[in-house]
C-alpha cells in the first residue's frame, strides 16, 4: 500500500519525543509529519517474536494466549501517541514537557486482529490542533490492509500544566 508523504522526513524514536517509557511506549518511529498529519510505526513483540534492544509486550501472555492479540484500548493508544510524537516533532510542545491526555475517543472500528510479530503502521489526520485540544483521524494498517480506525481528542499542554 501507498501510504501518504507528508512534508518534514523525521525518522525519530518515539522515545526521544514521548514522556512515556516501557513497557507504555507504543512509537518506535515517527516517519514524517506536518500540519495535515503524520506517519509513525511500531512493531509488537512477544516471547517469540523478540527483536534485540526491544522491549517484549508481556501482555500477550494472558490476553487470549492460545491465539495472542494486541488489546484494543492498547491499538487506540498506539496511534494516539504517534499524534502525539508529530505535536513534538513540530515544535507544537516543548521537548521532554509534552503531556497528552485522551479526553474522548469515538468511531473506534477493529477490522483485524493485530498479532505478536506484526508493524502498525499508523496514519494521522489532524482534523484540528488548537493550543489546549488536538482532534486527530486515526488508521492503523499491517501491511496493507486497515486493521484499526478511531478518532481521538486529546488535551494538549505540558507535564507542569495540562489546561484543566
Amino acid at each position: 500500500m501507498d501510504f501518504p508523504t507528508f512534508k518534514t522526513e523525521f525518522h525519530l524514536k518515539g522515545i526521544d519525543l514521548l514522556p512515556h517509557r516501557d513497557p507504555f511506549l507504543f512509537v518506535d518511529e515517527l516517519i514524517s509529519a506536518d500540519e495535515t498529519g503524520c506517519i509513525g510505526t511500531y512493531t509488537f513483540t512477544d516471547a517469540n517474536t523478540a527483536i534485540p534492544g526491544k522491549t517484549v509486550n508481556s501482555f500477550f501472555e494472558g490476553h487470549f494466549p492460545f491465539y495472542p492479540v494486541v488489546p484494543g484500548v492498547v491499538l487506540v493508544e498506539c496511534m494516539a501517541q504517534v499524534a502525539g510524537c508529530a505535536i513534538v516533532a513540530r515544535k507544537l510542545l516543548p521537548e521532554g514537557q509534552a503531556a497528552f491526555l485522551l479526553a474522548a475517543i469515538d468511531k473506534v472500528r477493529f477490522r483485524r486482529p493485530v498479532r505478536p510479530g506484526d508493524k502498525l503502521v499508523t496514519v494521522v489526520r489532524n482534523v484540528k490542533v488548537m493550543s489546549k485540544l488536538g482532534v486527530f483521524d486515526l488508521k492503523g494498517y499491517v501491511g496493507d490492509t486497515l486493521a484499526v480506525e478511531a478518532e481521538v481528542k486529546c488535551v494538549l499542554g505540558t507535564q507542569d500544566k495540562l489546561g484543566f
